[in-house]
């Protein structure tokens, strides 16, 4: 199975003092006309906001955005009425539709916080905005995969409005887990923390890789990981 790889290093860098961020793909100043996107995924930027500080109330349309909390805390307000703080391991998803706006602000006066920014084209303009949230279960803790996000809301994801698939990947030290990319589909792999072996590829965090070869992905651990894998039509 082929990877193709998008290290650490290589993602656009921008630090605005109360904001460190490293962007996936093309997003405000950095352009790069080899990463655009792949397949509906749009954004992925790794966030570190300082403490009490965030973005002011700003306009979204017709996109599908979330955030994955890795650490610390995260306020969101918007003009649907929701007022939330997430923890980490906690994901809000908000389908932006015909028009939102929203603020996300660390509420903390003392810690940072960290989140992966994610942004997924809908199958559809124009749609009502709506509001939704993931908690993890529990029961699921110890499992290497898990649905977070689904067409369908089926396993108690949240819903988005695009043929993806997206998973929380949890594995201990040597361990491993496989993911089937079937015809027509095609798989990005974020790594947050820790190191993974994906075929004849090292990885470590904050590494990536993508492929549309149907097949089964093989993903073993280096160290203890975390990351999110995206199957996207």
């Amino acid at each position: 199975m082929k990877l193709t790889l998008r290290r650490s290093h290589e993602r656009g860098h921008a630090g605005h003092g109360w904001l460190d961020t490293y962007h996936s793909f093309s997003f405000a100043d950095y352009y790069d006309p080899a990463h655009m996107g792949f397949r509906s995924l749009r954004v992925i930027n790794q966030d570190v906001i300082a403490p009490s500080a965030g973005f002011p109330t700003h306009p979204h349309a017709d996109m599908e955005i979330f955030s994955y909390i890795l650490w610390g805390a995260l306020e969101h307000r918007d003009s649907m009425g929701n007022g939330r703080v997430l923890k980490p391991g906690q994901i809000q998803l908000m389908s932006a539709g015909r028009g939102v706006t929203h603020s996300e602000f660390n509420p903390s006066k003392t810690e940072g916080a960290s989140l992966l920014q994610i942004w997924i084209q809908p199958r559809q303009r124009g749609l009502t905005p709506s509001y939704t949230e993931w908690h993890p279960d529990p029961a699921k803790e110890n499992e290497p995969k898990v649905l977070v996000i689904s067409s369908d809301g089926r396993e108690g994801s949240a819903t988005i409005h695009q043929e993806a698939d997206i998973y929380r990947v949890r594995l201990p030290k040597g361990q491993s887990m496989t993911h089937e990319v079937q015809s027509g589909r095609g798989v990005w792999f974020q790594l947050i923390q820790g190191s993974v072996n994906a075929h004849d590829s090292a990885l470590q965090a904050g590494d990536a890789f993508s492929t549309e070869d149907v097949g089964i992905l093989t993903l073993r651990a280096s160290d203890d990981v975390e990351g999110l894998l995206f199957d996207l039509a």
